[in-house]
């Protein structure tokens, strides 16, 4: 006999995480939460992109379903670089971090039959020391306005170097997930 999976929930628009979810054999729907982010204040990265994954996850109200919500935060120092919403600030952020290291926060909140639990995945990235030229040609021709630090490392063009878990940098730590979702009971196809 073979074991059900049951409904999976996607709280996040994002193109990415809806494809890190697909890779892992996950079959799930898209709800987008109705949350603004701006109401939350944290000044730990790890605090802030937890407590904003657990509101997005809790806008979701269907317990039957395994409710999957993240949120993704760039830090550089005590600076920190959310999605850019306009061209112009994409290639200011882009110019201050290029050649340097950063931190990528990964929050995650998982909600299923009652029970929750969230956690924090850290990556650090170093972006090549792109030119003023090279900055705006991708801006131009990515539009990374929807990423956090105005870049995505599986677009191959800006990021030299990371450590860490390459698909926390793209917005959902895969290997974490998988060891929630089992320690939740939570069948979903391919490992």
């Amino acid at each position: 006999m073979t074991k059900e999976a049951p409904k999976f929930i996607l709280a996040s628009s994002s193109p990415r995480r809806k494809e890190i979810l697909s890779k892992m054999g996950v079959e799930f729907e898209v709800v987008a939460p109705d949350f603004n982010e701006n109401t939350i204040f944290e000044r730990s990265p790890e605090k802030l992109v937890k407590k904003l994954s657990q509101e997005k996850a809790n806008c979701i109200n269907d317990e039957k379903a395994v409710v999957i919500a993240a949120d993704t935060v760039v830090i550089m120092g005590d600076k920190r670089f959310s999605k850019p919403l306009t061209r112009e600030r994409a290639i200011e952020m882009l110019k201050e971090l290029r050649g340097e290291w950063h931190d990528v926060y990964t929050g995650v909140t998982v909600n299923f039959e009652g029970r929750s639990e969230s956690f924090v995945e850290k990556s650090r990235v170093k972006i090549k020391k792109l030119s003023d030229e090279q900055i705006i040609k991708y801006v131009d021709e990515k539009n990374p306005l929807d990423k956090a630090g105005a870049y995505g490392i599986q677009d191959d063009q800006v990021v030299d170097e990371y450590k860490g878990s390459y698909s926390n940098i793209v917005g959902l730590p895969r290997e974490k997930l998988s060891q929630v979702l089992e320690k939740f009971g939570v069948y979903y196809g391919v490992h």
